[in-house]
């Protein structure tokens, strides 16, 4: 007996950024379907008329394959279930709608929106779930055709069957219960023929094959509605996992007040990809072991629904950059330059042909910076120091170094080094303090300080052996003659 193959999907809607709790949902179903040999499809829900663009679509998108999730069949890829958006299948849709309407399942319904509004104030007024009554589940052929040549529409509602418990079996959830008398008949078709999202995914769930639906927590109140059509339409049921939500770190849901919520606002910032895929999968899932950095395709290895917690996680941003900062260390140090340079360019600290002519000086300053660097546009405030001849004193730490009464004849003495050294390198950063101490007697926190200050204006930051060896003879030169003709 050959083993059923998984098959998930991801099926955003085109409403907008591909929020940081959608990019983790899809990053599960990614990790669900390798783990188990299966298969990932990406589709779109664009049922929402008034508020799906192309350019949603194509941003979701984007941001999937820059966090290296690929899907093996769906939007852009193709396969045997298309079309792979919602209102490009409605012709789909038709025959079960009226298998429905034929077997008595579902019904038109001619109440207005303003009707219908009235009724859920007045049970939220009595304490109630506000949900339909049922004015037309019982119209005659002959009230409905009066009401159509009245010019009135209507929508299409699912018969929801009274007395019934509705059972979620899900996989992080465990057993959920419903009672079907608190869910009232639901619209599966809008009064301009659009299907409801609750309709279009069972459906395209069912003819895509979808044997498991890993999604938000928020989705399980929707799951009730979709069990019921599943019955009713004589389809097989998924099994469901519902995973908690994400929580800022005051534990509320995630929001704008929290920070960056897309996916696309950490990659401008200079996050890594994988970076964002190793932080996203530790909220909500846990290894087995203590460690915390993992590569996509090790995770590809170690992921299951059974270390899927039930319980909310929460973002934490200063988790985040560290895990960030461990893969900007850990990489080539050509492509953090070349992911480097836009930021650098746009703060017109370089020109993009400056930036390739002096590649190998561009280079170092990465280097030197990166281990600071949480996210690489950070890389502008801690490069500025190496641009320009004059310096910009950080703060008074950094002008109290200056006042100190040896400071003018020590930088009168590294001057005269640096104009005599044969070249101005790292192994001449590693020498020359030694020679002016045994010169001068001046030793410590009172040598390199001072130097530092007038090379960089900072107290603290880049290695000062960087310093030396990224500025060059000529623009510490003119740095010292800056510091010693206005600053000392």
């Amino acid at each position: 007996m050959t083993q059923k193959v998984e098959k998930v999907r991801f099926a955003p809607s085109p409403t907008g950024y591909l929020h940081i709790g959608g990019a983790r949902t899809a990053l599960f179903n990614y990790l669900y379907a390798k783990h188990t040999g299966g298969k990932f499809l990406v589709r779109i829900e664009d049922t929402d008329l008034a508020r799906s663009s192309k350019e949603s679509e194509e941003v979701i998108i984007r941001d999937l394959r820059w966090l290296g999730i690929q899907w093996d069949e769906g939007i852009g890829v193709g396969g045997d279930h298309g079309p792979y958006r919602s209102m490009e299948r409605v012709d789909l849709y038709q025959k079960f709608i009226d298998q429905l309407l034929i077997e008595g399942k579902a019904y038109h319904c001619f109440c207005t929106e303003e009707e219908s509004e009235a009724q859920r104030e007045q049970q939220r007024a009595l304490g109630e779930m506000p949900r339909y009554m049922g004015k037309c589940r019982c119209l005659s052929q002959e009230q409905i055709e009066e009401y159509k040549n009245q010019g009135r529409t209507s929508v299409i509602r699912f018969r929801v069957p009274e007395d019934q418990m509705i059972v979620v079996q899900d996989k992080v959830r465990g057993t959920v219960e419903f009672e079907s008398n608190g869910v009232g008949d639901f619209i599966i078709v809008k009064s301009d023929g659009a299907p409801v999202y609750n309709f279009a995914v069972v459906v395209d769930d069912h003819l895509m094959e979808i044997t498991t639906v890993i999604r938000a927590e928020e989705h399980l109140s929707n799951t009730p509605r979709q069990i019921l059509l599943y019955e009713a339409l004589g389809f097989a049921i998924p099994i469901f996992a519902h995973v908690s939500l994400i929580l800022g770190e005051d534990r509320t849901k995630m929001s704008k007040r929290h920070g960056s919520t897309h996916v696309d606002q950490y990659s401008s910032k200079g996050y890594l990809p994988e970076a964002i895929v190793n932080f996203l999968v530790l909220l909500g899932w846990s290894p087995e072991t203590e460690e915390e950095i993992f590569t996509l395709s090790q995770l590809e290895q170690l992921f299951s629904l059974d270390r899927v917690s039930k319980n909310p996680a929460v973002f934490d941003i200063k988790k985040l950059n560290w895990i960030n900062g461990q893969y900007i260390r850990a990489a080539e140090l050509e492509r953090i330059t070349d992911l480097s340079i836009p930021f650098l360019v746009d703060a017109g600290l370089i020109t993009e042909e400056e930036a390739v002519q002096k590649r190998v000086w561009v280079e170092k300053i990465v280097s030197a910076a990166r281990p600071r660097m949480e996210y690489l546009r950070q890389i502008i405030d801690i490069a500025k120091l190496f641009f320009g001849d004059t310096v910009e004193l950080e703060d008074e730490e950094a002008a109290e170094v200056l006042k100190a009464e040896h400071v003018r004849g020590l930088l009168t003495v590294f001057r005269d080094k640096v104009s005599e050294a044969e070249e101005v390198n790292t192994e001449f950063a590693g020498s020359v303090f030694k020679i002016i101490q045994k010169q001068t007697g001046i030793k410590g926190k009172n040598l390199f300080m001072p130097i530092r200050v007038a090379l960089s204006g900072q107290c603290h930051g880049v290695e000062l052996v960087d310093i030396i060896e990224i500025l060059g003879r000529e623009k510490m030169n003119a740095r010292i003659d800056y510091v010693l003709n206005n600053l000392v």
